[in-house]
């Protein structure tokens, strides 16, 4: 009798954040849901991990409404899981106590049945609170081992033994637990360590706990890891489907039905009905823009472990900041940054620590910005990193940081978040509800709050379709058209820096003339005086100043994003603003000017 193995499908999540970034909209996948409840499946994952944030950053929605609105979908007996991280949560910082107690309760009021838990450092710590919670609220706890493989001529961790004793570790914790998974976000780890630790965990669970394996294609061997783990005694395994399967996302699950075929394990599917809930999910993504990064299998990741739930969330920022071209530096330096860092598992939070300490490497030179994330990982305020980082790097990090090593329990130096969340909504006029507060609370950041942004109304979309690649496209080589005339059609066209006027008759195509553009008014004297350069490219986040305000030297004066970094610009001579040359929201390169200050 063959085992039957469970799956989970990851579509409509990890899907998401592989390929497009975790940018989707609720209205355009809600037909795919309810055809994938028709096909028989029964086990999706539905939220948490960046497709919180990404709601509210990038889709103008709720994320609270778009789970509400999954279980809709799926009715009431689906089971629903969402992904959290130890005491990050779902938030873009870390989260004290009360945070991650509403967390949980949050989720289970907006329909979710079970949340997978995991910490990037592997610090049974920062899961026992986090899991509690979850217990607490009745949802089901899916306790997790981060896994990788580390850079070559690295060592001490991420072996089989090192995830044991990780395990071990949980377990003595008295964390508790519904089921158990070993997640490898970058799917690099190599399939014989694979069936090694499932070998090993089985025997240490016994034959009664869930076990479970989660994994991506990156680099081309997510199915031969899931063999692996089940001949090791998985039970369940984590799966996409056309067209959010392979490449960055979970392998596809008719590739794993046809891998298992002649084996003792088999998936319980029906082919036909999967088909057409498929053909479903491809009429509703017909108009997303696939990135070719996320369609592909990258074999150098597996030297530079980047996960591909980050790895497109990171290149649509890219493509935000005009540096995609910077890409493969990034990842070539992103080797050292985990080589040097200690270890923790290239996973949310810890692998966009690395992406962007490799980013500060690629545009501001080797270790001379230590980046928050990365610097405070090094020194221990996220937990223990499973081997100690290089001491030079920590001897910068604190320098740079002024701050010290910490050996502490980082979630007992969080202050309370909901009465500062309450007060900052009671400051706003808003609503004090549970969802209000988690909202203000998990997207607050040094920077300012895009919580508040959002419920305040500032509900930015930024969903990149075909047609939207297609007119940026155009705008590098066309200016936009003119309004047409009755009769014809009025153009400006470019040609080596040379505009002209352009008139082409309507329905032939004919040009009926052409003229050089009228030259435009001189520009306004520039400002004179001391200009403030962005060291980064990226997007002007806020500017803190007004045209005639007095600054000091030294003073915060703008705040430009780059790979969810806020990078405060400084003014380097005390005086007053004479102008501002950016617009808040716009995107910058290095060394552009923000402002003059006289």
């Amino acid at each position: 009798m063959k085992k039957k193995i469970l799956f989970q499908d990851t579509s409509f999540r990890d899907g998401f954040q592989s390929i497009f970034g975790a940018r989707a909209l609720t209205p355009d996948f809600i037909p795919a849901v309810e055809a994938a409840v028709h096909a028989g499946i029964e086990h999706f994952e539905a939220g948490g991990g960046a497709r919180f944030q990404s709601l509210f950053l990038y889709c103008g929605e709720s994320a609270f409404d778009m789970m509400d609105a999954f279980r809709e979908a799926t009715g009431p007996d689906a089971r629903l899981q969402t992904l959290a991280r130890g005491i990050n949560v779902v938030a873009l910082e870390q989260q004290p106590k009360d945070m991650i107690d509403l967390h949980a309760k949050m989720f289970k009021k907006h329909g979710m049945t079970r949340i997978r838990n995991f910490d990037a450092l592997n610090d049974a710590r920062n899961l026992i609170y986090s899991g509690q919670c979850i217990t607490d609220a009745g949802l089901e706890h899916e306790v997790v081992v981060t896994m990788m493989e580390l850079p070559r001529g690295s060592e001490g961790a991420h072996d089989a033994e090192f995830y044991i004793k990780t395990l071990k570790e949980i377990l003595d914790a008295g964390v508790p637990y519904s089921s158990v998974c070993f997640k490898d976000a970058s799917g690099t780890s190599n399939p014989n360590k694979v069936y090694e630790t499932f070998k090993q965990a089985r025997k240490l669970l016994g034959n009664d706990v869930e076990l479970r394996m989660h994994t991506h294609d990156t680099c081309g061997t997510g199915v031969s890891q899931y063999i692996a783990a089940i001949e090791g005694g998985a039970d369940g395994i984590c799966v996409g489907r056309a067209p959010l399967s392979g490449g960055t996302a979970q392998p596809d699950l008719f590739s794993m039905w046809h891998a298992l075929k002649g084996t003792d394990y088999t998936l319980d599917i029906d082919i036909d009905k999967i088909m057409e809930a498929n053909q479903v999910a491809k009429e509703c993504f017909k108009d997303y823009f696939f990135p070719p990064e996320a369609l592909a299998i990258d074999s150098e990741v597996i030297f530079s472990p980047m996960p591909g739930g980050a790895l497109t969330a990171n290149t649509m920022m890219m493509r935000d900041t005009n540096t995609f071209h910077l890409y493969p530096q990034v990842i070539k330096e992103m080797a050292e940054c985990v080589a040097r860092g200690g270890y923790g598992t290239s996973v949310t939070p810890v692998s966009q620590f690395y992406f962007q300490q490799a980013y500060a490497n690629a545009t501001q030179g080797p270790w001379k910005r230590i980046t928050d994330g990365y610097g405070n990982m090094v020194l221990g305020y996220f937990g223990k990193t499973p081997v100690a980082p290089d001491p030079e790097i920590v001897k910068i990090a604190s320098e740079q940081l002024g701050k010290p090593v910490f050996d502490g329990d980082p979630l007992e130096i969080l202050e309370p978040g909901i009465p500062k969340a309450t007060k900052l909504l009671e400051e706003n006029d808003l609503p004090v509800t549970d969802e209000n507060l988690f909202i203000v609370g998990a997207l607050a950041t040094k920077g300012g709050n895009k919580g508040l942004d959002f419920l305040k109304g500032d509900r930015p979309v930024n969903v990149r379709k075909i047609d939207t690649e297609k007119k940026e496209t155009a705008k590098v080589t066309t200016t936009a058209a003119k309004a047409p005339a009755s009769s014809t059609g009025a153009y400006t066209v470019v040609v080596n820096g040379v505009s002209y006027d352009v008139q082409v008759q309507e329905g032939t195509g004919a040009v009926t003339s052409v003229a050089p553009t009228a030259a435009p008014a001189a520009p306004a004297a520039p400002a004179s005086g001391t200009p403030v350069v962005s060291p980064v490219p990226g997007n002007v986040l806020n500017i803190m100043v007004a045209v005639g305000d007095a600054v000091e030297e030294n003073q915060q004066v703008a705040i430009v994003e780059a790979m969810k970094m806020e990078n405060p610009i400084v003014s380097p001579v005390a005086g007053t603003v004479q102008s501002i040359e950016v617009d808040k929201g716009g995107t910058v390169d290095s060394d552009t000017v923000i402002m003059i200050i006289g």
